[in-house]
């Protein structure tokens, strides 16, 4: 069991005020919040041992290049990846998905075709669009149902020798839902495809082993995991790293230069171009540290219960309609909503005035918006440092909210 009045202790931001009223947070899906061993790593790195890393012989570029090289070990232990040059550091999710499509596009030939599902964040959309303008290959989609899960049955129709690549998130940050990305791996490499998992909303609740899962690439960004923005990670097996070109030239991704011929560096430093965000890679590992001297089964499992009170407190209102899985096994502790006939954003401003903090509006997956016909959602998101307390007072918000609106 965890204690998490403990826990919020660890985290500065939760014990403030929000026009007057105790902050309660459930935006987590958009990024989380900080513990203060974060924020320490980070002064400590500006006030002890500022200094640019992997070129420097003085004893500050030394300390730092090694804090740096230690986060991408612990960030390779925790995907359990083969190699710690596997674990290539990037500015987020957004950024370690355009790597891989930039690199496809001089694999790529018209007429190959590539999936995605529709449940993504347009992070996982637009860049494998302008692939395809690029290259020729065309986009297909597999489909969801109204209970917000992926059609599985048509997925497997959607796979030919022309499949190269499949691309899904693990859990959809619209609407929570845990997609079968075993299952999906499994049938795309039967086809000869390779596959990118978007990780970004699954790495704060649960811990995924990229070797047990067979995934070609798997995505993930520091600050939804109670780390720093600003910086993210891409997981690649070797074989695909070495197949992709460079996505951007210039210093650390070199082995020599002339300016007849460049040759680049081996990995992970081929990806790597330019000065990093240095402190946040080595606050990056700082999160991971924490989230694991927490246990993600004791994450997991509080988050359960707060996914499910939840849901139990919201079906409690008149009028309300919530979006995704009605199995929440099936779910991450997300629940997107609406109260019938009022519109998501006014009732996220009405309820910030009462210290709530929610999501309102499509939540970069205007597709899956469309599909229900409506023009967004609320969303709450919950963490292991939220309380069924927290939740009580958000349903007192939204009967206001209601009553005021209706």
């Amino acid at each position: 069991m965890l204690d998490v009045q403990k826990i919020r202790n660890d985290f500065p931001i939760l014990s403030q005020q929000i026009n007057g009223k105790p902050l309660v947070y459930f935006d987590n899906g958009a990024t989380s919040q900080k513990p203060k061993v974060v924020i320490d790593a980070i002064v400590d790195y500006y006030s002890r041992y500022n200094a640019n890393i992997h070129r420097g012989v003085h004893t500050l570029s030394q300390i730092a290049t090694d804090a740096y090289e230690q986060a991408r070990t612990k960030i390779q232990h925790h995907f359990n990846a083969k190699h710690n040059y596997e674990i290539i550091f990037t500015s987020g999710t957004t950024e370690s998905i355009n790597l891989v499509a930039n690199g496809f596009a001089s694999l790529l030939k018209p007429g190959d075709e590539i999936i995605v599902s529709a449940l993504e964040h347009h992070s996982n959309i637009v860049p494998w669009q302008m692939l395809c303008e690029h290259t020729g290959a065309v986009l297909k989609v597999i489909p969801m149902n109204l209970d917000g899960e992926l059609m599985m049955e048509e997925y497997e129709k959607l796979l030919s020798d022309k499949t190269k690549l499949v691309f899904c998130n693990h859990v959809s940050n619209a609407l929570g839902t845990i997609n079968p990305i075993r299952f999906i791996i499994e049938k795309a490499h039967k086809a000869g495809a390779a596959v990118l998992i978007d990780g970004a909303q699954a790495c704060p609740h649960l811990k995924p082993d990229v070797q047990a899962l067979d995934a070609d690439f798997y995505v993930a960004s520091a600050h939804k995991m109670c780390g720093p923005t600003g910086v993210g990670m891409l997981y690649g097996k070797e074989e695909w790293l070495r197949k992709l070109p460079p996505y951007k030239g210039g210093g650390e991704m070199i082995a020599t230069v002339t300016f007849e011929k460049t040759t680049y560096a081996d990995l992970p430093h081929k990806f790597e171009a330019g000065t990093p965000n240095i402190c946040g890679g080595i606050a990056f590992g700082t999160a991971i540290d924490y989230l694991n001297g927490i246990g993600f089964d004791n994450i997991a499992a509080y988050e359960n219960e707060l996914l499910e009170y939840g849901t139990k407190r919201l079906l409690e209102l008149e009028n309300i309609e919530i979006y995704g899985p009605k199995d929440l096994t099936k779910k991450a502790s997300v629940i997107s909503f609406n109260l019938k006939g009022i519109h998501p954003y006014d009732v996220g401003t009405i309820i910030d005035k009462l210290g709530i903090a929610v999501r309102t509006g499509h939540h970069c997956a205007q597709p899956i918006m469309d599909f229900f016909k409506i023009p967004g959602t609320i969303r709450a998101s919950f963490a292991f440092y939220n309380t069924k307390e927290e939740i009580d007072l958000m349903i007192e918000a939204l009967k206001k909210a209601q009553m005021m609106l209706s």
